[in-house]
C-alpha cells in the first residue's frame, strides 16, 4: 500500500489509544507537534516538556500528538492500558495519544509516510532515528519542521518553530 505523500498527515486513520478512531481532522486549522513516544527510553522525561507546551498553547490552537512505538529496542513495550496510567500518572499527560504503531520499516505507519520526507534542520530526512523525534504541522496541515529526539519538546528551536506555525 503505498500513500499519497503530498497529501496532509492529519488526513490518515489512525487508532486511539483507548480504542476508536483518533480523527485527525479535529485538528484541521491547529498546530500540532507529532511525537513517537516510549515510556522506558531515556529520553521518556521529555514527557514533561511536551505536557508543558500542551498547556501553554493549547489555548492557542496547539496539540501535541504523541503516538507510541515499540520499534526501538522494545522501549513501548505496555498494553494501551498500562501506557495511559504511566503517561497520566507519572507525567501528567492531558495531550491526546494514538494506538502503538510502527514509524519504520515495511510496517510504517501512514502518517509517518507522510512525515519522514520532511528533513530537520541538519537535514536529515528519511528513517525516524529514535523515540521523540519530533514533526511540527502547521495550520494548514503541512509539516513545517522536524526535531531529532535529543531535541529537547522546551528547546528555543521548537518553541520559535512552534510560535510561528500559531501566528
Amino acid at each position: 500500500m503505498t500513500a499519497d505523500t503530498n497529501a496532509s498527515p492529519l488526513d490518515v486513520e489512525i487508532g486511539a489509544l483507548q480504542g476508536g478512531p483518533a480523527d485527525l481532522s479535529q485538528y484541521s486549522g491547529k498546530a500540532v507537534l507529532v511525537v513517537n513516544v516510549a515510556s522506558k527510553c531515556g529520553l521518556t522525561p521529555q514527557y514533561t516538556g511536551l505536557e508543558k507546551l500542551q498547556e501553554q498553547y493549547a489555548e492557542r490552537g496547539f496539540t501535541v500528538l504523541g503516538v507510541p512505538c515499540n520499534q526501538f529496542l522494545g522501549q513501548e513495550p505496555g498494553s494501551a492500558e498500562e501506557i495511559a496510567e504511566f503517561c497520566s500518572a507519572t507525567y501528567g499527560v492531558s495531550f491526546p495519544l494514538t494506538e502503538k504503531v510502527e514509524v519504520n520499516g515495511e510496517g510504517r505507519h501512514a502518517l509517518y509516510e507522510r512525515l519522514v520526507g520532511f528533513a530537520d534542520g541538519e537535514g536529515h530526512s528519511g528513517d525516524i532515528r529514535w523515540n521523540f523525534e519530533k514533526f511540527l504541522i502547521g495550520r494548514d496541515g503541512e509539516v513545517v519542521a522536524r526535531f531529532s529526539p535529543q531535541t529537547e519538546p522546551e528547546s528555543a528551536e521548537v518553541v520559535s518553530a512552534l510560535e510561528g506555525a500559531l501566528v
